[in-house]
């Protein structure tokens, strides 16, 4: 699903315009960007959870080349299905 489709499905199932639904998505990405820069983690019931997840530094390897690079340590977001959501899913 595109950020359009997605937009178009918030519209009609929340009856409100396009334009407040774009809104209103924006404003929630907003709201899980902020709190995962402060090492939160956002919970969304029946979905899963967000959070940030730290890489240690690792040795990696060039796939053009061959050759060994380093690669430094960084945080990452890291998404956990729900039960609900995996039972579903079967």
């Amino acid at each position: 699903m595109t950020q359009a489709e997605l937009i178009v499905q918030l519209a009609g199932k929340s009856d409100v315009t396009k334009a407040k639904a774009e809104e209103i998505l924006k404003n929630l990405c907003e709201i899980i960007k902020d709190d995962l820069k402060k090492d939160g983690s956002v919970r969304l019931p029946g979905i899963g959870t967000l959070s940030v997840q730290q890489r240690a530094a690792r040795t990696g390897r060039n796939p053009q080349t061959g050759k060994t690079i380093q690669i430094p340590a960084r945080k990452a977001a890291k998404f956990q299905a729900s039960k609900v959501l995996a039972d579903e899913l079967k």
